[in-house]
């Protein structure tokens, strides 16, 4: 799973920045323009709101897990979540959560 989850994450981090990119390349870095964007009209308004709450229930969970599972530098996903989103945050964490774990071998 661990390629899955590589090829996640890079289309997690391109894919979001492709429109990133394109507001910042027509309005500056306008931290208060991209915001009101993402409010802009009921239906981002409610995708919006959904991913703050996702994003803050994964933030609890992966640090409940990290501590559980002794995954060292879980706190990587924070500034990934907010420099690009969940679909990099979430596979990367999934990722470091994998190496923490032996591998399963495959019956010969």
């Amino acid at each position: 799973m661990r390629p899955v989850y590589a090829v996640l994450a890079l289309a997690g981090t391109v894919i979001p920045w492709i429109f990133f990119s394109q507001f910042v390349a027509r309005n500056g870095p306008d931290i208060s323009g991209f915001i009101a964007g993402g409010f802009a009209n009921p239906v981002a308004a409610g995708f919006s709101a959904d991913l703050l709450l996702s994003a803050l229930t994964f933030w609890i969970w992966s640090g409940l897990d990290a501590r559980r599972e002794g995954v060292a530098g879980w706190w990587i996903v924070l500034p990934a979540t907010l420099a690009v989103g969940l679909s990099l945050a979430m596979p990367l964490y999934l990722i470091m959560r994998m190496a923490k774990r032996p591998a399963i071998s495959q019956p010969s």
